[in-house]
């Protein structure tokens, strides 16, 4: 898996949290969600929803689902920051 720091014009360092960098020697961190893994009882699925509860992917499989998760999200904040050079 590969991972993707993003320092700001303001010094501040952004990225999805990966245990493959050791980012707290960046200095202190301030972690949020950007979306949830949840089993949905009544289709039988695992359901991937942002922090509005907004359905953006299901699958049988949660790996599969956290798989799309990162994907998703890496691509989220590379068009936030105008896609990498």
């Amino acid at each position: 898996m590969s991972a993707v720091v993003i320092v700001t014009p303001a010094g501040v360092c952004e990225c999805l949290y990966t245990e493959a960098i050791d980012l707290w020697k960046l200095g202190d961190l301030t972690v949020s969600r950007a979306s949830d893994i949840a089993f949905d009882n009544d289709s039988q699925l695992w359901v991937v929803r942002d922090t509005g509860y907004r359905e953006l992917y299901r699958h049988c499989s949660r790996e599969a689902c956290l798989e799309w998760e990162r994907d998703y999200l890496d691509q989220q904040e590379t068009a936030k920051h105008g896609g990498l050079k």
